[in-house]
């Protein structure tokens, strides 16, 4: 009998790997690993980021086989680095999504997450930030904010919504959204007083990119033909913060710029990362509006203007376009005027046009 050749893909159950991708069930990080064709990433089952198309995607029982097969490791989940590290943040993880999933109220503490782990709070809280890329605390507010939109999309009342997401009371989610909407304008009166921002410089095909960023979520994503320009620009924006350039490799803000620099080449959609920027209300209910805006589609001024009921500030809308700090995360490259042409961009018109040339191809190679 031949011997089973030991570099060889054992067999999978792709129907069973598929539905642990589709649920992020951590229970299967040990023995499952995706690959997604057409960014050459490779993930564990409950990697946070967003799901590919089934058609695109490959599946391993190692990182050495899906490397071997030209697949990178995500900088997010780390499917390449020691299991009992994933797999005790994975408990964590699927103890967060437990809790939300059941619209508990109990208040989920560093400490319960670390017992559920097991490891001691201190470690649990940097292994999760260098594992999933935000702390504990952050995830526990994406989760619940996911939730409730999920809540809110079923056609649930916001009161009802509310309790669904695990929020307990409505001044609680009001609370939350404040803490999610970036800084106080004051500090950004202060030209960023007493925050730090740590940011980073890296090459696109659109030219430098970059990612500036605070504890709390991204502050700046701008586009430019130099890194000088570039940095001026975020010392006149923020002249009273501490600014520090950072290495994207050595950095937990790196997963965040793989993220945006892989929308840039065309190689992802919109990245998931929080945001930390002072804006007016209606500057947040527009650039909320402009996140809906599918992958490689458009919409006009008007358009985005009738979708938050205000038909009549069509002006006020191409402002808050205008206004957008964070290129890409907010896709505001995606409105256009009512005749088709492509109007106004913060970084370049030419940048615009390209941009969404290289969303609609790849829109088309993934329903092709």
């Amino acid at each position: 009998m031949k011997a089973r050749d030991q570099t060889e893909e054992t067999p999978m159950n792709e129907a069973f790997a598929w539905e642990s991708v589709l649920h992020r069930d951590p229970s299967a990080d040990d023995r499952i690993l995706y690959g997604v064709k057409t960014t050459g990433i490779y993930c564990r089952p409950s990697c946070p980021s967003r799901r590919p198309k089934r058609a695109n995607v490959a599946f391993f029982s190692s990182s050495e086989s899906a490397e071997r097969a030209g697949f990178r490791a995500c900088q997010r989940c780390r499917p390449n680095r020691a299991k009992s590290e994933n797999g005790a943040v994975a408990r964590a993880r699927a103890y967060i999504d437990s809790h939300v999933a059941d619209s508990s109220e109990e208040r989920i503490t560093l400490e319960r997450l670390g017992e559920q782990a097991g490891l001691s709070p201190y470690h649990l809280q940097r292994k999760f930030k260098e594992l999933v890329g935000l702390t504990p605390a952050q995830y526990i507010r994406a989760r619940k904010s996911e939730r409730l939109k999920d809540e809110l999309k079923r056609g649930e009342t916001v009161s009802r919504a509310t309790f669904g997401a695990g929020y307990g009371s409505s001044s609680r989610v009001y609370d939350d959204a404040s803490a999610r909407l970036g800084m106080t304008p004051a500090t950004y009166r202060r030209g960023g007083a007493g925050t730090q921002i740590d940011y980073v410089i890296a090459d696109t095909s659109l030219g430098t990119l970059l990612v500036g960023a605070t504890d709390r979520g991204v502050c700046a994503v701008t586009l430019g033909d130099s890194a000088e320009k570039l940095e001026a620009a975020l010392e006149r924006e923020y002249p009273a913060a501490a600014l520090t350039r950072v290495a994207a490799s050595t950095s937990a803000l790196g997963v965040w710029v793989e993220e945006i620099v892989e929308a840039i080449d065309g190689a992802g959609s919109r990245p998931d990362v929080p945001i930390d920027v002072q804006a007016s209300a209606f500057q947040w209910k527009v650039w909320r509006e402009l996140q809906k805006i599918p992958f490689g589609e458009t919409r006009s001024y008007g358009e985005i203007a009738d979708a938050i009921g205000s038909p009549k500030a069509v002006r006020a809308v191409a402002s808050a376009c205008a206004n957008n700090r964070v290129a890409v995360v907010i896709p505001c490259h995606r409105v256009v005027r009512q005749s088709g042409s492509l109007g106004g961009y913060r970084w370049g018109v030419a940048r615009k046009e390209q941009l969404l040339a290289k969303e609609r191809a790849m829109r088309e190679q993934s329903t092709s």
